[in-house]
């Protein structure tokens, strides 16, 4: 918050990711345990991964104001693909890089945790598995190798899921709690829901949400504000900008066109 020489330190049983939007220092030093020391002046767009119980400190005199993304990760997370091993890897340090892939996963991150629209937190969560895989791939320096399910999801978990989405529509629902009904992790639920419906669950969760508003939309008795309400948005402008962006129309011109 103010250009003034501080110093930091950190150790925990989390991974840290660090995404450094704007960083620039007239002088200091970075340490990552099992790295040497760096100066780098200017680190702006630069990552930096410290693997759970590894020490991490350093001090700068800074030049711009500082702005910076933290990602504490528990290894043993719900949302961490069984498949992965996760928790059981063993992280090497990394300081100073840059990564095409984690860095835009890590922005879009950022952007889920500042906004306020509905449907987001199924986005984030699959973000945040996507993020473990990334960590993976980058600690191996190879492209992850992934079994893919080529079937999709079998026919009872079909029905098992869009039951659930259509009993909870106006809910937010996580994705943990979808996969779960499946019996599958959740990254692989969300592989296979895609392969089945066409779309991610986030973005299917949101269209029937639409589909339930539509229908309400025919009932002249009730208004725009309590449809927005009853589908599960907490505002009527994120209710009509969903509904425009599904369907090209507004809600109140879609009940318009309504023989």
């Amino acid at each position: 918050m103010r250009q003034k020489p501080f110093e930091y330190r950190f150790r925990a049983p989390c991974h840290l990711l660090i995404a450094a939007e704007v960083a620039e220092r007239y002088d200091g030093e970075t340490f990552v345990e099992g790295l040497p020391r760096s100066t780098l002046r200017n680190f702006t767009g630069k990552l930096t991964f410290v693997p759970a119980g590894h020490d991490f400190h350093g001090s700068q005199k800074p030049r711009t104001l500082n702005r910076t993304i933290y990602f504490y990760i528990d290894p043993r997370g719900p949302l961490a693909d069984p498949a992965l091993r996760f928790g059981e890897l063993e992280f090497r340090p990394r300081l100073f890089f840059y990564d095409h892939d984690l860095w835009q996963t890590a922005l879009k991150l950022k952007s889920q945790v500042e906004s306020s629209g509905a449907m987001l937190r199924q986005y984030a969560e699959a973000l945040g598995i996507l993020l473990s895989h990334e960590l993976v791939r980058i600690n191996s320096d190879a492209t992850l190798c992934e079994t893919v399910t080529h079937g999709g999801l079998a026919s009872w978990q079909r029905k098992r899921v869009a039951a659930y989405i259509e009993e909870h529509v106006a809910d937010d629902i996580p994705l943990a709690t979808l996969a779960e009904l499946a019996r599958l992790s959740p990254w692989h639920f969300s592989r296979s829901f895609k392969q089945s419906f066409g779309v991610p669950p986030h973005k299917y969760h949101a269209r029937r949400r639409i589909e339930r508003a539509k229908q309400l939309l025919a009932n002249r008795d009730l208004s725009v504000t309590a449809i927005a309400f009853e589908v599960g948005f907490s505002e009527t402008s994120t209710f009509t900008a969903a509904f425009h962006r599904l369907t090209g129309q507004t809600p109140s011109k879609y009940r318009r066109n309504i023989d």
